[in-house]
Formats: structure tokens, sequence, C-alpha cells
């Protein structure tokens, strides 16, 4: 974030660099347009470096909705998967939110989110976990939303931002999944009362505060089990951990380990890895990866 702040002239001033790019936004009503680009940015950058098969129909059977003012009280961003819905100002907002949702939703904040919640996210998810080995149900945001956060991960290795701007907006959500982390289990705790949560996001991500109330009452008011947030980045790490294992050793291309994920659906991670190193498992088996090491 420091880097990208100096590379727009700001100094270590992260957040006046980042308020550059939230004053990015697009004019309302011009919302669904950003998106559909950023859409096809995204899925022209996965066929280019042949990371996934992508059929066909799914490019064409998602649709796009606009959230109502009262959902986007528990949903500022977007909810994805065959519908992209989007969050924008509308005309029953005050002045002061509209700005919200508007700097909140800008371009460069979305372009990690909208390729999580289409292609390769929870679209292509639904639409692949629908057709292969449907038997297999292993619904958790382990899997659901560890698969999606894993392209977030490795779009930014690959340089999908293509600017100091971008790796802001791609960085603030990076932030904002770890600070999930941080105020959703404090508060289940009793640690932190919401309001805690709130300035939390506010101050340490840059968050908008309607968007950060917003956040909040999602987390608990949403019907989200407590593990839900940890849960993208174990579940994300994990998947990162195989990739650097199969892929990074060139046993798999990235085509191959990426088409297996969602070939062999829903499971435990541990489990994916099992068939796709050909481990032998007896009734007893018991978990023994460790899949994420901190350095010394």
């Amino acid at each position: 974030m420091l880097k990208a702040s100096r590379e727009m002239g700001f100094g270590d001033n992260w957040k006046a660099a980042q308020e550059k790019v939230k004053n990015a936004y697009v004019a309302p009503g011009l919302q669904p347009e950003a998106m559909l680009e950023l859409y096809k940015q995204s899925v022209d950058f996965l066929k280019q470096n042949d990371l996934v098969t992508i059929p066909e129909l799914s490019e064409e059977i998602w649709r796009m909705n606009m959230m109502s003012p009262e959902r986007q009280l528990v949903n500022p961003f977007f909810l994805g998967g065959e519908a992209l819905i989007i969050s924008y100002p509308t005309n029953t907002m005050n002045y002061e939110d509209k700005m919200m949702s508007m700097r909140g939703n800008n371009p460069h904040f979305s372009r990690a989110t909208v390729h999580h919640e289409l292609i390769a996210g929870h679209h292509l998810q639904q639409f692949m976990t629908n057709r292969n080995k449907a038997y297999r149900n292993f619904n958790t945001p382990f899997w659901v939303e560890g698969n999606a956060l894993y392209w977030e991960l490795l779009l930014w290795d690959m340089k999908f931002p293509r600017s100091p701007e971008d790796r802001i907006g791609m960085l603030f959500w990076r932030m904002h999944r770890c600070a999930r982390i941080i105020f959703s289990l404090n508060y289940h705790l009793g640690k932190w009362t919401p309001q805690q949560c709130i300035d939390f996001l506010v101050d340490r991500v840059g968050h908008e505060r309607a968007n950060a109330e917003g956040e909040v009452r999602r987390s608990f008011v949403g019907g989200y089990s407590p593990l839900y947030q940890i849960a993208y980045m174990i579940g994300g790490l994990q998947l990162y951990s195989l990739k650097k294992e199969l892929v990074d050793t060139k046993k798999m291309t990235y085509k191959q380990y990426h088409d297996a994920i969602f070939n062999e659906n829903a499971l435990p991670i541990e489990m994916l890895r099992a068939i796709l190193t050909n481990q032998d498992l007896n009734k007893d088996f018991k978990t023994t990866w460790r899949f994420y090491h901190t350095k010394e």
C-alpha cells in the first residue's frame, strides 16, 4: 500500500492516496457499465493466461441486478453467483449515503471483487458444481468463499492490477478480508461492541462509514456463522498452498489444477489434495496437512 501511495505522489500517506482512488467513482447510472467492463477485463485475463476452462454457456447466462437501498444496509458492496447484484446510489438515499455508495464502489476497489463474484468465482463455481459430482456438497465458506478468495490472491500475483490506483483498490479488499476476521471474532468473543467494529473498519481499512456500518450489520444479523469471515482466508490459503505444491512444481498446469477443483466439486480442501496427489486414505484418517508456514 505504501509503495502504491508513493507511486501516486502521496509518500507514506496511503489514506490520502486511497481518498483519490475513492473519488474515481463513476457517475450515477453508469455503475452497471463500469462493472461489465471489469468483468470483460477479468475474463479476458483468465483466457489470455489459460488459467481455467470457461464454458461458453457460463458466459451467457449470468445477469446483473441492482441492489435495493434496504439491502445495501447489510450488503454495501456486491453479491454474486448467477446474478451479480450491485450496490449503487438510489433516489431514496440522502446525499451523503449516495456519495458513500459511489466512493466505496469505485472501479479500482471493485477490480478485486467482480471476478470473485462471477468468473472464476461464485458464478463459475455454481455453474460447474451443478454439473460435476453434484452428490458432493461440502457447502461451507471454507470451500465456497475460500475458492473465490484464492482467485483474488492469484490474480494479484499475476499482475492483474494495471496501475497503483488498481493496486490500492485490490489492497483495500485484502485489508478488508483481514479486518473482517479481527472484528467478527472480537465481537463473537464479547470483546468488541458493534461500534468498535465500525470504527476499526473506518480507521484501519479506510471504509466509508455507512459501508462499515453495513459490513458490521451483515456479519452479525445476516445469518453468517462466527467462523464465516475467517473461512475465506483459511480456504483461500489452503488452495494457494496446494497451488504451490502442484502448479509451481510443474506437476499440473494452472488450467489442470483449476479445472480439477471445479470437477471434483465442493470438498474439504485436504480431501481434494488427497485426490489430486493420489493418497491412500483409511477410514480412521486424521488431518495432518500443514498448509501454512510462518517465516522464522
